[in-house]
């Protein structure tokens, strides 16, 4: 008997073409809405990316769902425990995006630091004269200061090694790495430069907010490519407007995507990017490629790569 796989959303074309030529799996799609009660009924996995929801609804839905999978490593768009509690594998491609993320972040980081969104913009308009004003500095001998050091930070630490940066951390405990381990007061009073890389939880939500703000030097930067709710809004925007911090660098807008004209997105202190560091065609396909050949595994009673359940001890 064939098992059935509701995709929320398109993914890679090789990931889309292990489904089609799998001879025991028939696939749905849920692009312009959800198919009809009778098909939902009978959905063994569901397959999604970022923006597909799979909720209590969807859960109540497919009471036969075995296997609920995200093409990347982030769950916000997965009821986690609701799927637990029916004992549905969440599935999830934890690190594929690790290189890439980290990529991006030391990206956003020199564009700050050497001012170069600024200046591309007065070449395109013709203002070579700004030459003559232009300010930036270098990384180099600089402090970066990491908040979580898990795949993706321990990536952009490696790399900032590499550019002559001088390493510190914070985590929850300290980790077998050549990095300084220090508080997060510290590293907030110390770091010419912090990166963000903490899940978003009850404890992480707002954790840079006015206090936080408030022990940061008035040159530091701030790159988050975590998430967007890390950092309270509002304070980091004063802290812009009033020169406590230097600039702000993001991957991640605040949810639901804010306008163009948004105090944070239109701020010329600010460089913000609309969550596209795991998009490179590379970590793209091999997270949709990956994502699939587990959830067929698990559909035909055999083993998946190891740690890609990301529910495994609650089931």
């Amino acid at each position: 008997m064939k098992k059935n796989i509701l995709l929320l959303e398109t993914i890679a074309e090789e990931a889309n073409q292990l489904l089609i030529e799998a001879e025991d799996i028939e696939v749905y799609t849920a692009f312009a809405g959800l198919p009809p009660a009778e098909v939902l009924s009978k959905i063994d996995a569901v397959i999604t990316r970022g923006l597909g929801q799979v909720n209590q609804q969807l859960l109540d839905a497919c009471p036969n769902l075995q296997v609920a999978a995200r093409c990347g490593v982030g769950l916000d768009n997965v009821a986690v425990n609701e799927a637990s509690l029916r004992k549905v594998k969440v599935v999830n491609a934890p690190g594929s995006n690790a290189s890439t993320v980290a990529e991006h972040a030391i990206a956003l980081m020199l564009m700050l630091q050497r001012n170069l969104y600024q200046a591309l913009n007065d070449v395109k308009s013709g203002n070579w004269a700004a030459r003559s004003t232009f300010k930036s500095d270098e990384v180099g001998e600089k402090t970066l200061g990491i908040l979580g050091l898990g795949n993706i930070g321990l990536k952009v630490a490696k790399i900032a090694e590499a550019l002559g940066m001088n390493v510190i951390y914070w985590a929850k405990s300290p980790k077998d790495v050549p990095y300084q381990h220090v508080s997060k007061e510290e590293l907030l009073a110390t770091a010419d430069i912090i990166s963000i890389h903490l899940p978003l939880n009850a404890e992480t939500e707002n954790l840079i907010n006015t206090e936080a703000l408030a022990l940061v030097k008035p040159s530091c930067l701030i790159i988050n490519t975590a998430r967007g709710q890390i950092v309270n809004k509002a304070a980091l925007v004063d802290a812009l407007n009033t020169g406590r911090l230097a600039g702000y660098g993001a991957d991640v807008p605040t949810s639901p995507p804010p306008a163009a004209d948004d105090a944070l997105i239109a701020h010329p202190k600010a460089l913000i990017t609309a969550h596209v560091s795991s998009l490179t065609a590379t970590t793209y396909k091999n997270m949709c490629v990956s994502t699939v050949n587990n959830v067929l595994a698990i559909l035909r009673g055999q083993a998946p790569q190891p740690g890609c359940i990301f529910n495994l001890k609650d089931l």
